[in-house]
């Protein structure tokens, strides 16, 4: 994507910039990096000390996925909470037959389960029974606050907690490919969606197990990952300003 910048002050009027997160970087790492790389370039050209300078994202992305951030910057930033809102998309792979305590490959394996009984169509059509509202219930490895801690702060001490189940949407989910013990499914789903719990729970309803083992974010409301830049792409931009 090639952004309508022409010149480094267009950042401060606000611009939303669609990142591609890379893999094991948080979303923090991510705006941490766009503001330094902005704040440099606005110093180095206006000469000015750029301190209260605006960035923030629009939708925390695990570090183990990969995919699209929204970077927003200067007056942009008023409007995260609606582009946090819209709907989001991903393409997930999920490993059958196997849990993990935190649904993905953060954590080791702690279940396994058996998946002789399953087949495609079976997947099918439990997948078609996700579709809709629902509550769902966060991995206990998430940054949900709890009493003024995130949840993973106290499964990694091995402490128990209790998570409120969030109401989500799944608008669509389908099965893009079948190869046991992996498969490959498209999601479509509102905000707050804990992909995956998803996992875990299309284990469940499969009578085994399931955990993430790969996860893509495609699209955030209009914006799509096919139109975001990496981070050495935004560099280069700025550089040429």
């Amino acid at each position: 994507m090639k952004l309508d910048i022409n010149k480094i002050e267009d950042f401060q009027s606000g611009v939303i910039i669609p990142i591609n997160k890379p893999y094991e970087w948080t979303s923090f790492d991510v705006v941490k990096k766009v503001k330094n790389q902005i704040v440099k370039k606005l110093r180095q050209t206006l000469d000015i000390r750029f301190k209260n300078f605006k960035v923030g994202h629009a939708g925390t992305l695990d570090p183990l996925a990969e995919g699209l951030v929204l970077i927003c910057t200067g007056k942009a930033t008023k409007k995260v909470n609606q582009l946090m809102a819209d709907e989001k998309e991903y393409i997930a792979t999920i490993e059958l037959g196997k849990t993990t305590p935190s649904y993905d490959l953060e954590t080791d394996y702690d279940n396994t389960f058996p998946t002789d009984h399953i087949n495609e169509d079976l997947v099918k059509n439990a997948l078609k029974s996700f579709i809709g509202e629902q509550d769902q219930i966060p991995p206990v490895y998430s940054a949900k606050n709890i009493n003024g801690k995130r949840a993973y702060e106290y499964a990694r001490k091995g402490e128990e907690v209790e998570l409120k189940a969030n109401k989500i949407t799944i608008y669509e989910v389908e099965l893009l490919n079948y190869q046991m013990p992996l498969i490959t499914i498209k999601i479509v789903c509102s905000k707050g969606t804990y992909i995956r719990s998803l996992a875990y729970d299309i284990g469940k309803k499969l009578n085994s197990g399931g955990h993430l083992v790969k996860l893509i974010r495609t699209r955030i409301g209009e914006y799509k990952i096919d139109s975001s830049i990496t981070i050495e792409e935004l560099e280069i931009l700025l550089s040429n300003l």
